[in-house]
Parts: structure tokens; C-alpha cells; sequence
């Protein structure tokens, strides 16, 4: 069944459960057990969508009760930013005003058989990368994972052990696709190469203090299935934790988009992720090795190699004030061009402080990005020769 068409389907139970009580209530249909109107629950906590903080969504979503169909949760997030930002690229604008997030998140997290559904408008700001504006013509959602990024359903005989197939995220990275859900406003120069949705199948286990997932997927949303990616998670204490994560395409794909970026989906990924947490702070420190060999028949006719660190931190100044900093640096080797031109280094740094009132949430971004060699017309600029960038963004919003 089409990814597209399973939200299209979630919706439409939505919609039939509405229709099915205003029958009802008019005579027209038989009785069913009675299905009350969304209403607010107790304090529950949702696995998706991934939030690292400070953000966060209500703990206490509103819920329908779907009758036989189970308890279904519903929440979104909506916001706005602006932007400014010194040597735009080609295409790209100095000032820019748009919509961050518009989003609904409808899941069932209960029984045998579970989905996830996520859908709306959304803008993802990429450090050294051209804005995707998310209100011009051919939006964001258009040119990469459509306005449902995410729906899956998810088979769990136990707690333990479950089977999610779908549009799934990424078991690849320190960071996560949305806005709403990080530290940061925009993604860091490593997120860039990582892929970020996936079209696929997923098993998860947990056994005690270690988690392992594994995934037949089509990496950089290809929609060709040769990726297999992985990852292995060990809860050290309460505080502490380290995952391992893969991934590599066993096959070879010539599709070149916005979300398909043909040498990094044609090539392997790997991450070490250290995550610390207690009371007000948060370290999230990791190393990211790819590596993309050459594909003469496809058009790689070099193969490169890219090494980065980083170091994502956040500090609670009080309950609703924290800064939240991200510290970056990537080199590559080889002829291939995976950063700006063939073996060329950059580093970046951000800072975000963000306050929160209730739901509602301000926040803003300081950012520099840095090419310490490169190759020119591969750089930042209209031309590609500038050698840095500044930005400052601000987002307004609401999560629910």
C-alpha cells in the first residue's frame, strides 16, 4: 500500500468515526459503543514525534476514542521565523519571512497494532545550505517528503519487540528533521549528510538496558530499497547512554533531488553518539564517518570520504530560559565532493537561546559557518567564493 495513501486512510477513519456518531445521534445507524468527543488525558508520554528539548509537547494531548479502533492521541505544532543571513546563495535571499511548522500528529500507542501519522507544511533551514522556503511556489514539502514526512504502522506483540513499516525517521544522526524537535533552530552541517527519512520496514527490541534496531530502507528517500541501516543503544544509567548507528546503500541509485543527494545516497554512514542528562544539562557529543565510493556508471567518477564532530549542549538557566550550543567541524579526503569541493574542511557554531510560556515558545539562533579550504564556485555566495556565512533566525510558535 502507498505511504501517501496510508495517511490519506488515517485521516478517513477520522473522518467515519465523525460521521458514524452524527448518524447515529440522527437515527439513521444502529447503535455502537459511543465514541465521546476529543478531550484532554492524563499525563502520557509519546515516543514520536522525538523531541531532544528544551521544546516539548503537552503531556497531556487530547485524545479520541476511536470505539474498537483503540485510543488515538492528537497533537501538532505551529510556527513561524524570519531569517537574515549574509553571502545568500543563488536563488536564495538575504531577508526572509515564512512558516517553520504547521503540523498535526495523530498516533495510536496501544494493542497489537499501532500507526503514526504526521502531516501538514514545514520548512527546513540547513546551516551553508539555500533556504527551501516553505510558503513560495514548489514548497519544501513538494520538493522533499510531501505534506505526509511521516506515517507508519507498527505491529507490537510486546513492549519489547515491535515492527514499524512506513515513512519512517532516520536511524542515522544527532539530530532530528523538524524544527520543533531540536535544540537548535536549524540543522548542523552534519545533519546535511545524513539522511533524514526513510520509506521502509523496521524492527526494534529492547532487552534491558540495550536497544537494537534494524531497517531494509531506500536511504535518502530514493524509493529504491538496497539501504540497510542499524543501530544499537546501551542505557549506561539513567544519565548516561551510547549508541552506535549504520547505514549503507548495498546497492546503486541515480536519482539526484533535494532529499536524494546522489553521492551520499550511493555511499555508507556511521555515528557515535554519547548522551549525557541530568537536571539542567544536557551533552550530546558525536563522530560521523561516510564514506562514498565511485559509481562510473551512474556519474560518481570519484569516491571521497568525510570525517565530523560534534557537540550539541543545552543548560536550563531557569524553568523557562535555556541556551542551547552546537559546535561543529568536517573534513573530507578524496576527489569526490561531499562538503564544498574535494577535500575541503568547514566548522560552524550556534547558538539558540529559548523561552517558553506554557505551550508557547520564542527563540532565536546565532550562526557562523566557516570554510576552511575549499574550492572556488563550491563555496557559499551567489558564486560560490565566499568562505562564510552569518545567520540569525527567530521562530515563534506553538506545540500542543
Amino acid at each position: 500500500m502507498g505511504l501517501r495513501r496510508m495517511g490519506t486512510i488515517a485521516g478517513g477513519l477520522l473522518l467515519f468515526a465523525r460521521g458514524y456518531a452524527e448518524a447515529q445521534s440522527a437515527g439513521v445507524m444502529p447503535a455502537m459503543p459511543a465514541m465521546p468527543a476529543m478531550r484532554a488525558t492524563p499525563a502520557v508520554s509519546l515516543a514520536v514525534p522525538v523531541m531532544s528539548g528544551p521544546l516539548s509537547l503537552s503531556p497531556s494531548p487530547p485524545v479520541i476514542d476511536a470505539g474498537a479502533l483503540g485510543t488515538w492521541y492528537v497533537d501538532g505544532a505551529f510556527s513561524a521565523l524570519g531569517l537574515a543571513q549574509t553571502n545568500p546563495g543563488a536563488g536564495d535571499r538575504a531577508a526572509i519571512a515564512d512558516v517553520s511548522n504547521a503540523q498535526i500528529f495523530v498516533q495510536k500507542t496501544e494493542g497489537l497494532a499501532r500507526f503514526y501519522v504526521q502531516l501538514g507544511a514545514y520548512a527546513l533551514p540547513a546551516l551553508g545550505q539555500t533556504y527551501a522556503h516553505e510558503t513560495d511556489a514548489g514548497s519544501t514539502p513538494a520538493k522533499f517528503f510531501d505534506p505526509v514526512p511521516q506515517a507508519f504502522i507498527k505491529i507490537a506483540p510486546s513492549e519489547n519487540f515491535s515492527v514499524q513499516a512506513g515513512k519512517l525517521p532516520s536511524l542515522i544522526g544527532n539530530e532530528y528533521t523538524f524544527t520543533f524537535e531540536n535544540m537548535n533552530i536549524e540543522r548542523g552541517l552534519l545533519w546535511n549528510q545524513e539522511p533524514a527519512i526513510s520509506r521502509g520496514i523496521q524492527a526494534n527490541l529492547i532487552a534491558g538496558p540495550v536497544g537494537l534496531s534494524l531497517s531494509v530502507n531506500d536511504g535518502y528517500y530514493a524509493n529504491r530499497y538496497t539501504w540497510l541501516s542499524g543501530s544499537a543503544s546501551w542505557t549506561i544509567d539513567p544519565d548516561n547512554s551510547l549508541v552506535f548507528a549504520a547505514g549503507a546503500n548495498l546497492g546503486e541509485s541515480a536519482r539526484n533531488t533535494l532529499a536524494t543527494p546522489i553521492e551520499q545516497n550511493n555511499g555508507a554512514i556511521y555515528n557515535l553518539i554519547y548522551m549525557y542528562s541530568h537536571g539542567p544539562i544536557m551533552l550530546w557529543p558525536y563522530l560521523q564517518y561516510s564514506t562514498v565510493p565511485a559509481h562510473p556508471r551512474i556519474g560518481i567518477t570519484d569516491g571521497a570520504s568525510l570525517y565530523g564532530a560534534a557537540v550539541l549542549a543545552s543548560y536550563g538557566l531557569t524553568p523557562a530560559l535555556s541556551l542551547g550550543v552546537r559546535i561543529e567541524y568536517e573534513a573530507s579526503t578524496g576527489a569526490g565532493n561531499l562538503l564544498y569541493g574535494p577535500a575541503s574542511r568547514a566548522t560552524s557554531l550556534t547558538v539558540t537561546p529559548t523561552y517558553t510560556h506554557g505551550r508557547w515558545f520564542a527563540r532565536a539562533d546565532m550562526s557562523a559557518v566557516a570554510i576552511l579550504h575549499g574550492t572556488q564556485g563550491d563555496g557559499l555566495g551567489v558564486n560560490g567564493n565566499r568562505k562564510s556565512q552569518l545567520r540569525g533566525l527567530m521562530e515563534l510558535g506553538y506545540a500542543f
